[in-house]
C-alpha cells in the first residue's frame, strides 16, 4: 500500500528533530458547492534539524514515532534530504 505524501509550510521547528508542518486542502462545501480551504497542522520527524520556519517540505506517512508524530519530511524546498529517503 503506497504512503500518503502531503505538501506543506513549516510553521514551527521550536522542537528537537521535529517541525510543525501547515497543509491546506481545497474542499467543496456540501451545500453552496463553492471550493473553500481546510487546514490541518502535522508534526513531522526531521532527523537533522535542517527545516527552518517558512520553508515548503513534503512529508510521508511512516510507522508511529512518538504519540503524535507519524510523518517524516523528505523534501524541503524541493531537495531530497540524504537521512530520510530509504529506496
Amino acid at each position: 500500500m503506497p504512503r500518503r505524501v502531503l505538501t506543506g509550510r513549516v510553521t514551527s521547528d521550536k522542537m528537537d528533530k521535529t517541525v510543525t508542518v501547515l497543509v491546506h486542502r481545497r474542499v467543496m462545501h456540501p451545500l453552496y458547492k463553492k471550493f473553500i480551504r481546510r487546514s490541518k497542522k502535522y508534526a513531522a520527524h526531521d532527523e537533522e534539524n535542517i527545516c527552518k520556519i517558512g520553508d515548503t517540505v513534503s512529508i510521508e506517512e511512516c510507522p508511529p514515532i512518538s504519540r503524535r508524530k507519524t510523518w517524516t519530511v523528505i523534501l524541503r524546498n524541493g531537495d531530497a534530504l540524504n537521512c530520510c529517503v530509504s529506496k
